[in-house]
């Protein structure tokens, strides 16, 4: 089924909407915003609540209880978050885009993001572990916006 090119973000149902997140955990790394120009860095440290190995929130029902500044995703913000990677299923489908080959929902498994080098899998700290101060340390280059 490919609900994904026929409803907008507005008409899926809540299932649809859940399932267009390919796993990549991209949107739980911290983001540092320069002051002044306004760009967004990505960094390799990740919320708390990352279970890195998986991909996956370790209380996912509970994230917005846990951390408050976690994203509430809604159509309109996939359509306006400027830092929203450019491989997101919600900013593609929200621009009028298909899905990349590597989405479980066009590859039919969970592993494909995985294996397309998408996802965070391996690569990430809880932030945690780093003193605020040295965040800035972190930025990556491998997340593209």
């Amino acid at each position: 089924m490919t609900f994904w090119r026929e409803k907008s973000l507005e008409e899926m149902t809540p299932a649809e909407w859940e399932s267009l997140c390919d796993g990549c955990a991209r949107c739980c790394l911290i983001k540092l915003e320069d002051e002044d120009s306004g760009e967004v860095h990505y960094t390799d440290l990740s919320c708390n609540l990352l279970d890195s190995a998986q991909c996956r929130c370790t209380h996912y029902e509970e994230r917005h209880i846990r951390m408050p500044d976690c994203i509430r995703f809604t159509p309109e913000l996939a359509a306006t978050l400027s830092w929203l990677p450019d491989t997101c299923a919600y900013r593609l489908v929200a621009e009028g885009e298909d899905l990349h080959w590597w989405h479980p929902l066009v590859s039919g498994t969970r592993e494909s993001v995985h294996q397309a080098g998408i996802s965070v899998r391996g690569r990430t700290i809880p932030v945690r572990m780093i003193p605020e101060d040295d965040h800035e340390d972190h930025v990556i280059h491998w997340v593209q916006t």
